[in-house]
């Protein structure tokens, strides 16, 4: 019997999972040559559909590619890095701590 070898499918043909209404999965952080997303750079945005890709210029982290598989994860993506959003975030635990607020339990539908 022979070893079983690797997939020798292109990166721009992943198998994607994804799990029931789940935000950006954590994955093991992938590193790719810019020389190589130049020459594929279709298949290595539908690549990072699955997990951030971080882009290397000679060996050295260079910047980062993230995809999106839907337009709701584009959505989650801008208000989980828009700077006004989290700084609300912020003050509304402040205020939690502080004993401020009106209980889930006192809102009306």
């Amino acid at each position: 019997m022979s070893a079983k070898t690797g997939s020798k499918s292109s990166p721009s043909s992943p198998k994607k999972e994804r799990s029931d209404g789940s935000k950006r999965k954590a994955s093991a952080r992938r590193e790719v040559p810019i020389a190589q997303i130049k020459d594929d750079f279709s298949g290595f945005l539908r690549l990072a559909e699955d997990g951030e890709l971080v882009i290397t210029c000679h060996g050295r982290p260079a910047g980062v590619l993230i995809g999106f598989a839907s337009e709701d994860d584009w959505l989650d993506y801008r208000l989980e890095n828009h700077p006004g959003f989290l700084e609300r975030i912020a003050e509304a635990r402040a205020a939690f701590r502080r004993g401020e607020g009106v209980p889930i339990e006192d809102v009306e539908d």
